[in-house]
């Protein structure tokens, strides 16, 4: 099996799982353009703690960590085993790295990784683990941790970063915004810097995309969304190619990108 692709996908709103769109329907196929792979590696932008940490329960549950959404996404869940001893793996490359790596068996999946995964791979037969950012460290710091994590990927683990390419909720509620709204400039400016900066390899441009791209703080006021993307960046080794480029409401980027092989 030849070394898979590190992944970024914009999940967007927990609604995608249930509101027709172009972000949903290329999750929807994203399954079938890579072989299947023997385990899944989250990271997730719903998922914080300290030190980086690794869910290794075997059968974690389904976190519904949203709210005011419709009663049906409540019921759904994501009965994916989990996978303790590829967390011990991940685990001990994160510790040869530098990194203080605990595990949680307790800690469940977020709607990060299970609603994306849902539509991905919706037969929920394929372990998952999730990796959690840190709130308190550097885009360098998460690239670090991503490069830690790309010997996992010659061995059948696929590497997805689940976040959004911009993610200001603010804007989202207090502008009028619907699933199907045009976006504004200061997102397609953002957006497009990013995409010219990761397909030429610009590692460093884009760890400093949000101080130095167009309406960086504008599309990021808080970097949750855009960590995952630095840990898959460091992960894929490589430039990225954009898989995907969609908005839903308006100032949401669905971006996805592949990097790697």
């Amino acid at each position: 099996m030849p070394p898979f692709p590190a992944l970024f996908i914009s999940h967007g709103a927990p609604s995608i799982g249930l509101e027709p769109s172009p972000a949903r329907d290329f999750l929807a196929g994203l399954g079938t353009t890579y072989e299947r792979p023997h385990a899944i590696l989250v990271i997730s932008a719903h998922y914080a703690a300290i030190h980086p940490t690794l869910t290794s329960g075997e059968q974690p549950e389904t976190i519904h960590d949203f709210g005011g959404f419709p009663d049906e996404l409540y019921q759904m869940t994501y009965p994916a085993p989990g996978d303790p001893a590829l967390a011990a793996e991940v685990a001990s490359l994160l510790h040869a790295s530098g990194f203080e790596a605990g595990t949680d068996p307790a800690r469940g999946f977020d709607h990060g990784a299970w609603v994306p995964l849902r539509l991905i791979y919706p037969d929920a037969d394929i372990p998952v683990i999730q990796l959690s950012i840190n709130m308190a460290e550097t885009p360098e710091w998460h690239f670090r941790m991503g490069e830690a994590l790309a010997p996992l990927r010659k061995t059948g683990v696929l590497i997805i970063g689940s976040g959004s390419l911009t993610h200001n909720l603010r804007a989202v509620f207090s502008g009028g915004f619907q699933i199907d709204s045009p976006p504004p400039a200061w997102v397609t400016d953002f957006a497009d810097w990013m995409n010219a900066h990761l397909q030429s390899g610009d590692t460093e441009g884009v760890l400093q995309a949000i101080d130095q791209g167009p309406h960086g703080r504008d599309n990021h006021p808080t970097l949750d969304h855009i960590l995952p993307l630095f840990v898959a960046m460091g992960a894929g080794g490589s430039a990225a190619r954009r898989i995907h480029t969609s908005t839903t409401y308006g100032v949401l980027a669905m971006d996805a990108y592949a990097f790697g092989s």
